[in-house]
């Protein structure tokens, strides 16, 4: 009895270590979370040098294979809500894992860029659009800057000049305008088109959330409402241009700061298709009914967007 005990408990040993065998290797891949890289603060001759993090999907380290980037505005934002504003993130590295998983995307690099603070409206208001504006409103927004000048040009080189090419000396990145995509929210959002104009061979697709067209504080008069809207329209017109295979998605809410947004994205959305973008191949405007202007709101949307920006990359 006793040796038929001891041949019992060896054969369910030797069984389950059967199985570990060939469970575990599987749940060690799924367990692979990817990886975050703090490159600090990144040493530049445009702006005050800002803090970068970057996100290394699952796979990166067990492979040769080359990776898509998307660059991230309002980098405090992103991952970490102990290192946020507002105590609440996008979790994008959570979205993306989700949509690799889900292989509705291939596995991409997110890198973080970190807003300045104090000139963070400065930093990410598109420059060019000033002089589409009547003088009154030109002054308005100014004054709303502190009298200080705007400064997402010099950002924007910062990006493409100087974070950019680092990023691919130290990753395996796919250099190309198709695998490079650059997205941000409420001002990030305005920053992130304005790149789409300005460097249209770098940037292939653009993520446009809660983009905050008014451009300032948005209790505008009606007359200069008028003045931003058809400065719009001469910015898509004269600086963005026709799709040339470019990609935006665009959305908003419906309450708190959103609220204001749909007159403005109406008459983008107009001035994109006499330009020849077509809805739903070339550019994606997306109403959220019921959802505020905050972290948790795009948080919860963010797989949209990436799966939208991504897809076919």
């Amino acid at each position: 009895m006793m040796k038929l005990r001891r041949r019992q408990i060896l054969a369910a040993a030797f069984a389950l270590i059967a199985v570990l065998s060939i469970v575990l290797p599987v749940q060690l891949v799924a367990q692979d979370r990817g990886r975050f890289v703090d490159l600090d603060s990144i040493a530049s001759a445009q702006i005050a040098p800002p803090k970068v993090i970057v996100w290394l999907p699952p796979g990166y380290d067990a492979d040769n294979g080359h990776y898509g980037v998307i660059y991230m505005h309002d980098g405090q934002n992103l991952f970490d809500p102990k290192r946020s504003n507002f105590n609440k993130v996008w979790a994008a590295d959570q979205s993306a894992l989700r949509l690799i998983a889900s292989r509705r995307v291939a596995p991409f690099i997110i890198v973080g860029i970190d807003q300045p603070g104090a000139d963070r409206w400065r930093q990410y208001f598109p420059q060019s659009m000033l002089k589409y504006l009547s003088p009154g409103t030109r002054a308005k927004l100014e004054e709303q800057g502190n009298g200080k000048p705007m400064i997402a040009d010099a950002y924007l080189r910062f990006i493409v000049e100087e974070l950019k090419p680092k990023i691919d000396r130290l990753y395996r990145t796919r250099k190309d305008r198709a695998h490079t995509a650059i997205a941000g929210s409420s001002m990030g959002g305005l920053i992130s088109l304005y790149a789409m104009s300005k460097y249209p061979k770098v940037f292939g697709s653009a993520g446009a959330v809660s983009t905050h067209l008014p451009l300032g504080d948005p209790n505008w008069t009606a007359a200069e409402r008028e003045d931003i809207f058809a400065a719009w329209r001469q910015f898509v017109k004269l600086e963005l241009g026709k799709p040339k295979g470019r990609r935006i998605w665009f959305d908003h809410g419906t309450e708190t700061l959103d609220a204001f947004y749909q007159p403005y994205q109406d008459n983008l959305d107009t001035a994109l298709m006499a330009s020849g973008w077509r809805r739903g191949r070339d550019f994606q405007s997306t109403v959220y009914a019921g959802t505020p202007h905050e972290e948790n709101a795009w948080a919860a949307r963010l797989d949209d967007v990436f799966g939208w920006m991504l897809r076919g990359r």
